[in-house]
């Protein structure tokens, strides 16, 4: 085998290597790395794996637009200037860009080119906007506890009142809304119907009295 061909054949593999990655990845950042210190990288590293479910590897631009080629990642072609390093997040679609920013203040020199977040390709300021956003399982149980909020609050009022001394005054709110309470109507007495008016007596024809004849 030629040099060439092993020099093929290794580009291959990192292709192929890339577009599995790329495949089950939610999100890709891809990051300027250039300037970091070995220790600075091991941290960096370190973060990831930490975190769980985030690869980090650097790769050659030259690589990295064969593998794209045709995918929704494609348009991170135009931010392939430089040294570029490609953080792949598998479980959560924030965990890469949130890790990296975590790292900014005590590395400056890290800086964010691009990245795509399910098929969506954002700059580098919109990437620094999304690292902001809280992992998925923060934002599901905030959701959650604004569900929980009022009804555990509603169950405290009903415990209380349950449980209160009935021979006690009730509850200010519960006395206040009874004393407001509009007083029940008097039940209205049924309509007593008049009597019948007796029909009058129809007259009575005067039967005209014949003169006596004069005698």
């Amino acid at each position: 085998m030629t040099n060439l061909e092993k020099n093929r054949n290794a580009k291959n593999v990192v292709i192929d290597e890339l577009k599995d990655r790329l495949g089950r990845a939610k999100s890709v950042v891809l990051v300027n790395s250039i300037g970091l210190t070995v220790a600075q990288d091991t941290d960096l590293r370190n973060a990831f794996r930490k975190a769980g479910g985030i690869d980090y590897k650097v790769y050659k631009n030259t690589m990295i637009n064969f593998a794209v080629e045709g995918t929704q990642y494609e348009g991170l072609k135009e931010y392939l200037a430089g040294p570029t390093a490609v953080a792949f997040s598998y479980e959560d679609a924030t965990a890469a860009a949130a890790q990296i920013s975590k790292q900014l203040k005590a590395m400056p020199v890290l800086e964010f080119k691009a990245s795509v977040v399910e098929g969506v390709v954002y700059d580098a300021a919109k990437t620094l906007a999304i690292a902001e956003i809280p992992p998925r399982e923060v934002l599901i149980s905030r959701l959650l506890g604004s569900f929980k909020s009022p009804m555990a609050s509603f169950a405290r009022v009903i415990n209380a009142i349950a449980e209160k001394d009935p021979s006690e005054a009730a509850p200010a709110p519960v006395a206040e809304a009874v004393a407001e309470a509009p007083a029940p109507a008097a039940e209205e007495s049924a309509p007593v119907e008049a009597a019948p008016v007796a029909e009058e007596a129809p007259p009575v024809e005067e039967t005209p009295v014949e003169e006596a004849p004069a005698e």
